[in-house]
């Protein structure tokens, strides 16, 4: 199965050698988002921000291919402090509303940026 790398204009710029979202069979993956403003690249101030910032890029990156997070099936939350996870759960349950998408959250040690939290889903788009 070809893994097709996918464009996106809603996204900040990569930090490193990757995609923002590949197509893989019937899923769509998005590289974890970090709560970079698209235009101009600079971390969102503080971990609320972060969160809302990283919540709406992933909303753009998946409005660009025709989804909502109403369509993820999973995401993955990595945070610098799991004492902040109250504060990033608020942001999260507001974006997703009802929909309630398996989830794991882990404390890493750091994240690129400088970031507090970094989130990745994963989007079934098969028939």
């Amino acid at each position: 199965m070809p893994v097709e790398m996918l464009k996106t204009p809603s996204a900040p710029p990569a930090l490193g050698p990757y995609s923002h979202a590949v197509k893989a069979g019937d899923w769509m993956i998005l590289a974890g988002q970090l709560g970079l403003d698209p235009t101009t690249g600079v971390l969102a101030d503080g971990v609320d921000a972060q969160a809302r910032q990283a919540l709406t890029n992933i909303r753009g990156i998946l409005s660009d291919h025709g989804c909502t997070l109403n369509d993820v099936a999973k995401a993955l939350v990595f945070v610098a402090d799991l004492a902040d996870f109250p504060v990033i759960n608020a942001a999260y349950a507001e974006f997703f509303g009802d929909h309630k998408p398996a989830r794991s959250t882990v404390q890493v040690a750091a994240l690129p940026a400088g970031g507090a939290v970094e989130i990745e889903v994963w989007v079934y788009i098969g028939a």
